[in-house]
């Protein structure tokens, strides 16, 4: 692959925050649902980003600098260690911040990487009774969830290329709209199902 640095047009070296500002006014003038977007340089500019993303250093290391950072959390009364009752796989899958957004107890069923509008790394993590997300991208009140009783409809839809990936459409029952793009079709149809069945 061709420097990512150059692709995004930055120089080597350059921070999360500005990466991800490239990243953001790219995918603006390149995605395809854009009026002549390409396709190609789309995928060009993600896998660019994604490579920036994954050297040593970048973003989720600082993540976990940070959230290891404040003591005044576990001050007041200890506790079991965040996700202590889930397999060390999924704990590793969900990262600090999911982890520390559950309940105690809470169990875990799926986690899947996606996108939304709001952030092209999305990581998705269903449980019992609520979808989870966390919008890796950004800079405050990243982790966000929705009660699984509180949706009142979900489907998904097949999309390009060539149906491979597929994107969750939810409503919730105050009617907000949540969509969540680049799933396996498998991963959509298990959530959609999941919200679908009766608490």
């Amino acid at each position: 692959m061709e420097n990512p640095y150059a692709i995004l047009g930055l120089a080597p070296g350059a921070s999360m925050e500005e990466i991800a500002a490239a990243y953001r006014a790219l995918a603006k003038q390149t995605h395809p649902d854009v009026v002549g977007g390409d396709p190609e340089a789309m995928a060009a500019i993600n896998a660019a980003y994604a490579a920036l993303r994954e050297e040593p250093g970048a973003g989720a290391e600082r993540s976990r600098d940070g959230a290891s950072g404040g003591a005044s959390k576990g001050e007041a009364a200890p506790r079991r260690a965040s996700g202590s009752w889930l397999s060390e796989p999924v704990r590793r899958a969900l990262g600090s911040e999911l982890l520390g957004a559950l309940q105690d107890g809470e169990p875990v069923t799926l986690v899947a990487e996606s996108a939304t509008w709001a952030s092209p790394h999305t990581l998705l993590a269903l449980t019992d009774r609520r979808l989870l997300w966390l919008l890796d991208d950004a800079v405050g009140h990243r982790v966000r969830s929705v009660r699984l009783r509180d949706i009142r409809s979900a489907n998904y839809s097949l999309g390009w290329p060539r149906r491979r990936r597929a994107t969750l459409h939810l409503r919730a029952r105050d009617g907000r709209k949540l969509s969540f793009a680049a799933l396996r079709p498998s991963v959509a149809a298990r959530i959609a199902r999941a919200v679908g069945e009766p608490a």
